[in-house]
């Protein structure tokens, strides 16, 4: 039996009947002519969300991403070094002195897997930096998202590489030129990296890395340029935080700040959700509260997710694919 098929045969009701709706009503919006973003908050590239959604790219379901720096340079942490990843499935037991063996041998921990640092992130360091000083030498700036595809396009990583790279979606979305909007790109392993190599003075001018500022101008840009009131913008947003809350203001502020007319609102909204909506939570926020912002309208199909996003995403992936 089709995974589509299982799922409309038992997914019937509460979160697993929410699960379907948003993802027939994702292939209406794509069927009807209709853009998509995705973003990802979390650690959805160590989950290996990329096994899907590298495919999700390649078959032109998304046509943008929003994501946090730790799922950009996670896709391409597990591509060069997946064999060296630990699995820890009793995380849950693990002791302070469990916890502090693991950084002895340089592993560090996401719930149940652990990232090598010297095979993953120390590797793709040593890449990374040649690009950025070039860059930095030459005067020239980029976003975080476009030294990984001067990197992965250029072959550069290939000996390393550990995965299929067609579960890549970092890799996917290199060779379609896919627009990426990486909000608070600073808070990651390499934006970390890329702070020390400024201060200790290996990178001359801290701004040959493009800022989120600049990444909300080169939203504004390509919102206003793809979306048309026929073909409108769809969000599917996996988890909260500035993955979310960062892109979707896009919209109030081409209408609000910029007095701009005639600028469709988001013409879809689904969000996989764990957080909850009784503390002020932006994450959390019911799709109506986000009416009153300017960012959907009364009509907009709307959908809420109350599950792990680990689970849900590939499942909704997979109706859009019709696996």
């Amino acid at each position: 039996m089709k995974v589509t098929q299982f799922l409309k045969d038992h997914y019937k009701h509460f979160n697993a009947a929410a699960l379907v709706d948003a993802a027939e009503g994702y292939k209406t919006h794509l069927n009807n002519g209709g853009k998509m973003m995705i973003t990802l908050a979390g650690a959805m590239s160590t989950a290996e969300l990329g096994i899907i959604l590298a495919e999700m790219i390649r078959q032109d379901k998304v046509q943008a991403i929003t994501c946090t720096g730790a799922n950009l340079e996670e896709d391409i942490f597990n591509l060069v070094a997946h064999d060296f990843y630990e699995r820890i499935p009793n995380y849950r037991d693990l002791t302070p002195q469990d916890e502090q063996d693991l950084l002895d041998r340089h592993l560090n921990r996401v719930t149940d897997t652990c990232i090598p640092e010297e095979e993953a992130m120390r590797r793709l360091e040593h890449t990374v930096l040649k690009y950025w000083q070039k860059a930095d030498q030459a005067g020239e700036a980029y976003f975080p998202h476009q030294f990984f595809y001067q990197i992965l396009l250029s072959g550069d990583l290939e000996q390393y590489y550990q995965i299929d790279p067609k579960n890549s979606w970092m890799l996917e979305a290199a060779k379609k030129n896919l627009p990426i909007f990486v909000p608070g790109w600073e808070d990651s392993t390499l934006g970390n990296i890329y702070t020390g190599h400024v201060i200790s003075g290996d990178i001359k001018n801290v701004h040959t890395m493009r800022t989120g500022i600049q990444y909300m101008m080169e939203l504004a840009e390509w919102y206003t340029q793809t979306a048309t009131e026929e073909s409108t913008i769809g969000f599917f947003q996996i988890g909260g935080g500035i993955a979310g809350d960062f892109p979707i203001c896009v919209v109030p502020m081409l209408h609000q700040d910029l007095q701009r007319t005639g600028v469709p609102l988001w013409g879809y909204f689904a969000q996989i959700s764990d957080s909850t909506t009784s503390y002020g939570s932006y994450s959390g926020a019911v799709p109506n509260e986000k009416i009153t912002w300017g960012k959907l309208g009364i009509d907009t199909p709307k959908f809420v997710i109350e599950s792990d996003a680990t689970i849900v995403a590939p499942l909704v992936f997979a109706i859009v694919l019709d696996y």
